[in-house]
């Protein structure tokens, strides 16, 4: 394969788990406040309850993605497998 691919298969499996982990922290962060804070919020609260849990979600799939995206960059050698997604274009100053 070559770098551009690699480059591609990389974003999308990136992005196919970013969004696994925010899944995956919304049904965590929703099955903790039904179980334990459901029944101590006042019934006006609970409204705003989803909209929390679901910021929190984003948040701390946020978090997840770039530990994990630190500890894979640790291990592979970015320069020799990966094209860069953003080329600079020199520009001479004369």
């Amino acid at each position: 394969m070559n770098k551009k691919l690699n480059t591609v298969l990389f974003v999308l499996g990136a992005t196919v788990f970013n969004i696994i982990a925010a899944i995956a922290s919304f049904i965590v962060l929703f099955l903790l406040y039904a179980n334990f804070l459901a029944a101590h919020i006042p019934e006006t609260a609970r409204s705003w309850s989803f909209s929390l849990i679901f910021m929190a979600s984003l948040v701390s799939s946020f978090f997840i993605y770039r530990a994990v995206l630190k500890y894979l960059l640790t291990k592979v050698n970015v320069e020799k497998y990966f094209d860069p997604l953003f080329i600079r274009k020199n520009i001479k100053k004369e």
